[in-house]
């Protein structure tokens, strides 16, 4: 799987925006020039993972969140991609998932 580095960008820029901070604000906590926080806010270069670790700390999101979007700590964060995952699955195949989960989480 490919990292999108636009999404990736806009994810940072929103957890951004939600924190009420401009780029020139987390550039100057995180020790960087505006204009290489914007180029990585539009995914115009790719991003290492010591970078968004401290973007991340920064931020106060996960590093999960900014790379699919989805929080673990969430209750709900895998929902639709199960729903993606069973939407063409045939009626048998559906039947044995749901027997798996079913033991997997000791459910009678």
């Amino acid at each position: 799987m490919a990292l999108d580095f636009t999404v990736i960008g806009q994810r940072i820029k929103n957890a951004r925006l939600d924190k009420n901070l401009t780029q020139e604000k987390l550039a100057e906590r995180l020790d960087l020039s505006v204009a290489f926080l914007s180029r990585l806010e539009r995914g115009s270069m790719p991003i290492n993972l010591k970078r968004l670790s401290e973007i991340c700390i920064a931020l106060g999101v996960s590093e999960d969140e900014i790379l699919t979007g989805a929080s673990t700590l969430s209750s709900n964060y895998l929902d639709s991609d199960f729903s993606d995952l069973l939407k063409d699955c045939p009626p048998d195949k559906m039947k044995l998932i749901y027997d798996i989960s079913k033991l997997i989480l000791n459910k009678d």
